[in-house]
């Protein structure tokens, strides 16, 4: 039977604050009306956490596999509501405070994120590490790179349209499955929401299951992995630029500020850059194909305008045309040599350019090789093909 509203709260050994949990969550649904359910999702509790909430007639969803997003995308399969608000079992969230939740929700909005930075943060709820730099620096960086203005983008309290974040095809089993939610929600043009809530010291005796640094870095590598261009492009681009642009200077001539002296030495260092900047450009790009080819992101219409209008053949003839540069370089430098001892100031200027030139025109066939394998039919499962035996799974 359907439902309006499933609350779901991921459980490992939380038997200390689940009944204070569920009786908040309870009390809720009784005060407001809303026709609910309440799901306790438990992931391998060793503690009485699972007969508690049976006891406390709720449902129960027994999740094996280890981790936060292995729970919640339990617990989400699992549910019967339109909506669901997930939240931690450990008393940090008050879930009798769930009306400004709904209210967005039954407005329209497909995510509502709390914001613990707007509705206030308890004393000692939150280490300040994370409080005042883990939390800030990553919502920083996903505003930067997702084009959100989402300002908590870790809040474990947050409400969403059931059917819309099965869409997402979310996969991440750990912690960065609250960064999955959002950053897919906000590439596939979701409406996001946001709400102040207030978060309070959690009321269990033992340390959290959340590890500062660990966790830290799982969700800084997500954030960069799901954005090509602040991995790949951008600091490809750069090194490119710079490496260019002083290259073509010192292949001139010698450059003197003050006391250095920029001769062939620091040449072949701009060569240097110029080729991993290339490689970083073309990882961007390949790197957008493959993620969009697996479903992972969503289809770029840039990146697709790009691929029409430079297809493998051209890529080719361009690889074609810059190896006989190089190489035609090479030759005639080889040419005028006398056998003799060669004066590197002169020599390195020619040789260094020419092999920089023959390097980038074999990394342009085979990325394009590698970018045209990329554009064939993927054999991928449908998502709907997924879902239905996560489903399954679950049942």
């Amino acid at each position: 039977m359907r439902v309006e509203l499933s609350i779901v709260m991921p459980c490992r050994n939380e038997a200390e604050t689940l009944e204070t949990c569920v009786a908040k969550a309870r009390r809720y649904l009784d005060d407001s009306g809303v026709d609910g359910e309440i799901i306790v999702v438990d992931n391998g509790s060793t503690d009485g956490s699972a007969p508690l909430a049976r006891r406390l007639g709720v449902r129960v969803v027994e999740v094996p596999e280890q981790g936060y997003g292995s729970a919640l995308m339990g617990g989400i399969l699992a549910a019967r509501g339109t909506f669901i608000v997930m939240g931690d079992a450990d008393d940090s969230y008050d879930f009798s405070a769930l009306e400004p939740f709904m209210t967005a929700l039954r407005d329209g909005a497909d995510l509502v994120m709390g914001d613990r930075f707007a509705g206030g943060i308890d004393d000692g709820a939150m280490p300040a590490l994370n409080r005042y730099v883990g939390n800030p620096a990553l919502s920083f960086l996903g505003r930067l790179f997702f084009h959100t203005d989402i300002r908590d983008f870790h809040c474990g309290l947050r409400g969403f349209r059931r059917d819309a974040i099965l869409r997402l095809d979310l996969h991440s089993p750990g912690m960065e499955f609250a960064s999955e939610m959002v950053v897919k929600a906000s590439l596939g043009g979701m409406r996001i929401d946001q709400v102040p809530i207030r978060l309070h010291r959690d009321g269990r005796s033992r340390p959290p299951h959340l590890r500062a640094w660990r966790d830290g870095w799982r969700h800084l590598r997500f954030l960069l992995l799901y954005s090509p261009r602040w991995l790949f492009f951008y600091p490809g681009l750069l090194l490119l630029l710079i490496g260019g642009g002083c290259g073509v200077v010192l292949t001139l001539t010698d450059v003197t500020i003050g006391p250095a002296t920029f001769s062939i030495g620091t040449l072949a260092v701009c060569a240097g850059l110029v080729l991993i900047g290339y490689q970083s450009v073309w990882f961007a790009l390949l790197s957008k194909s493959f993620a969009s080819r697996e479903g992972l992101l969503p289809d770029d219409r840039r990146v697709t305008q790009f691929r029409r209008r430079f297809p493998l053949e051209l890529w080719l003839a361009l690889s074609t045309v810059a190896v006989v540069v190089g190489g035609a370089a090479l030759l005639a430098e080889a040419a005028g040599w006398d056998f003799q001892p060669l004066d590197p100031t002169r020599s390195m200027r020619v040789i260094i350019p020419s092999v920089t030139i023959l390097v980038l025109g074999l990394q342009t066939a085979l990325c394009s090789l590698l970018l045209s394998i990329l554009g064939l039919p993927s054999a991928r499962p449908t998502a709907e093909t997924v879902l239905e035996q996560r489903r399954d799974d679950v049942a």
